[in-house]
């Protein structure tokens, strides 16, 4: 019975390290997403405090591209990497 408790500890600290992983590589993606289309989209002397009809649209596409090339990626390669 000991010998289970153990095993069952391993597994939720792997389970617990992997989810760890997961939020900090989302949190990554987000954040380079955030850089990616700011730096694309938005003027760099701020004119008015909110964003015009061309940032607006500019960043809608930004993201939707962004999503769509990490979901492509992220598809092409899941099948190839090894199980375990």
């Amino acid at each position: 019975m000991a010998a289970n408790n153990v095993a069952d500890n391993i597994g939720k600290e792997q389970i617990l390290e992997i989810a760890k992983s997961e939020i900090e590589l989302k949190v990554d993606l987000f954040n380079r997403l955030t850089n990616v289309c700011f730096d694309k989209c938005i003027e760099k002397r701020y004119k008015e405090s909110e964003l015009n009809m061309g940032e607006n649209n500019c960043i809608d596409r930004c993201v939707a591209k962004y999503w769509q090339v990490t979901n492509l990626i992220g598809q092409l390669l899941g099948p190839s990497q090894p199980s375990m």
